[in-house]
């Protein structure tokens, strides 16, 4: 199967591309700006793809400019989906990545994905606003929306939580400066996530929304325990005010039900196991 990868050279894009071909896929990347409408539809015309995985996207909540999460998660989704559906041949299946942060502060865990969505930022909202606009193309188009809560990995950007903990924690920094304390996550491994992407492009149902998540939460402090039994090393964990978000999300896990329904269970990547892989390169 050809599949076509937004954001190939992004963090899941390079293990989302080793997957497919491990598992006998042929995987072409987009080159076109996604702002570029025409740029888009001449290339998808040339590649034809049997399958599309949109990956590309501003991911860093942080991010400095608000109106650029719109411009590329709404407006630059809104172009592929258009420039799919002009194709004379369209494809099996287009997986679009959306986030678990569309979800907010939720009083009951895990979540469902028929939880109410109560977004908190605009990389959640521009994501919330993406899956909105795409249900306009579900008549043109068979798409699969995810919804991934948080993963990582080695290569993983240092601006996010767990590769700065892990580089502070290799080069045995004396301490390290964090923001909320107070959270819980799932910390997934990347390729359980593509994993998933991978077998949804075959099995999952057009129209519908799928958690990817283990329904396994980890707090800060579990992060850090585990941190410092592998490396042996104790950090002087401070708080900067700095570095707190307004309208942190508190507590966000999963429920894997519906997508185990649909593909099986999911490999398990122990969270030692995905923190000592990313220790072993630093």
């Amino acid at each position: 199967m050809k599949i076509l990868i937004t954001g190939v050279a992004g963090f899941t894009g390079l293990y989302l591309t080793s997957a497919a071909e491990v598992a006998g896929h042929h995987v072409v990347s987009l080159q076109a700006d996604l702002t570029n409408k025409s740029a888009i539809e001449a290339e998808l015309r040339q590649v034809s793809p049997n399958a599309v995985v949109h990956l590309a996207a501003l991911s860093f909540v942080g991010h400095a400019n608000d109106a650029a999460f719109y411009d590329v998660n709404v407006i630059g989704t809104m172009n592929l989906l258009e420039g799919l559906s002009s194709l004379p041949k369209r494809p099996s299946c287009v997986l679009l990545a959306s986030s678990a942060n569309i979800y907010g502060n939720c009083e009951v865990s895990p979540i469902t994905e028929t939880q109410s969505p109560s977004p908190v930022n605009h990389y959640a909202m521009s994501k919330l606003a993406m899956e909105f606009m795409a249900k306009t193309y579900f008549d043109r188009l068979p798409l699969v929306i995810t919804r991934p809560f948080n993963y990582t990995g080695l290569g993983q950007g240092s601006q996010f939580l767990i590769p700065k903990l892990v580089a502070h924690f290799s080069q045995k920094a004396e301490y390290i400066e964090l923001g909320n304390l107070h959270v819980e996550r799932e910390f997934n491994d990347v390729r359980m996530v593509c994993d998933a992407y991978i077998q949804l492009l075959t099995k999952g149902v057009a129209g519908e929304v799928y958690n990817i998540c283990s329904g396994k939460p980890f707090t800060l402090k579990d992060v850090i325990l585990t941190l410092e039994r592998l490396t042996g090393v104790c950090l002087d964990v401070r708080v900067n005010p700095a570095f707190a978000r307004a309208n942190e999300v508190h507590k966000l896990y999963g429920s894997p039900k519906k997508l185990e329904n649909c593909i099986g269970p999911l490999r398990a990547y122990d969270l030692q196991d995905t923190l000592q892989w990313m220790l072993k390169t630093q």
